[in-house]
């Protein structure tokens, strides 16, 4: 009796165990950074980069989990093979699905004025692909308004129009997407790209709607360094204006440093709010190192976000 009772007292024990290393950060191994998460009907999903030098960033793969705590790795959903234009890396995925298709947006090459690359998009019949790239060509190759062509998120507004948010350098542009997102339709005033650039922003940004207001997201300060961070801004419409109200993600010494180009995960319950993004361990000081985090994201009464606590 004692032996059996041993037995199965460490089989419990062992069970605990697993069970909290599966709630903690990062949610799994290996180097990923600018996740892009989603919620596919009760299911969550999280498309990172693959966190490697451009020469090496060729492939992306995806996590699937029904808990946000168990990860299921899904490898090597679209790389360069699939994308002939893609020579050197690929990276900060957005995603979407719609009539019944799953689209990826990607950046590509990571272009200079001159060069073939920049955002690119591909398909699957299923959120773990694989993927095939689109238009065999990109979406946007042109540096507009200053805007290098990455960090591309796809917004479906309330009336059912889709904008892209996209942008490097400092400068942050917003595109209408044609409803098969082959290509990109002109404005009432017949512009094509419209420049929002909130003050600070770097790259990285996001959007999402709550109580009817439009929260603007992105990142700021160097993706290498230590003071990489989140902040937003509150709208009432799409297109701004964006005026910074404050930071709400940033380093904690005591946990880690680099806590940016994140994304938003409405959950199953009531305004229940998750962000994902990527941060860099204590004691890494590569660029490439970094992990993909979940933390919950909360407001206050009057509708502003607080400051996200980072946990491990």
């Amino acid at each position: 009796m004692t032996k059996i009772y041993r037995y199965y007292t460490a089989l419990f024990l062992l069970s605990c165990s697993l069970t909290l290393s599966a709630q903690t950060n990062p949610i799994f191994d290996g180097w990923y950074a600018d996740p892009e998460g989603i919620r596919y009907g009760n299911e969550y999903w999280v498309f990172p980069t693959y966190s490697a030098p451009y020469e090496e960033q060729v492939l992306m793969d995806a996590f699937s989990s029904k808990d946000l705590k168990n990860w299921k790795k899904h490898t090597r959903i679209i790389d360069t093979s699939a994308v002939k234009w893609a020579k050197k890396a690929m990276w900060a995925p957005a995603v979407l699905m719609k009539d019944k298709k799953y689209y990826l947006f990607f950046g590509a090459n990571d272009v200079h004025e001159g060069e073939i690359g920049g955002i690119g998009v591909a398909v699957a019949e299923k959120p773990e692909g694989p993927y095939s790239d689109l238009i065999g060509k990109p979406l946007i190759n042109e540096i507009v308004n200053g805007a290098q062509p990455i960090d591309q998120f796809v917004f479906k507004d309330v009336d059912g129009s889709y904008y892209m948010y996209y942008g490097g350098w400092g400068h942050c542009n917003i595109v209408k997407l044609k409803s098969d997102f082959t290509g990109l339709i002109p404005f009432e005033d017949g512009s094509t790209f419209r420049e929002v650039t909130p003050e600070g922003y770097v790259e990285g940004p996001f959007m999402f709607v709550r109580d009817g207001k439009y929260y603007f997201m992105w990142s700021e300060g160097g993706w290498t360094g230590p003071d990489y961070k989140v902040a937003y801004a509150i709208a009432d419409s799409p297109f701004g204006p964006f005026k910074r109200i404050g930071t709400i993600l940033q380093q904690d010494p005591a946990i880690a440093t680099g806590a940016g180009h994140h994304s938003v995960i409405s959950g199953k319950g009531k305004d229940e709010w998750y962000i994902v993004y990527h941060r860099r361990p204590l004691g890494e000081t590569s660029a490439h190192h970094r992990v993909t985090c979940i933390d919950r994201m909360y407001f206050d009464e009057n509708g502003l976000i607080k400051p996200v606590v980072m946990t491990k």
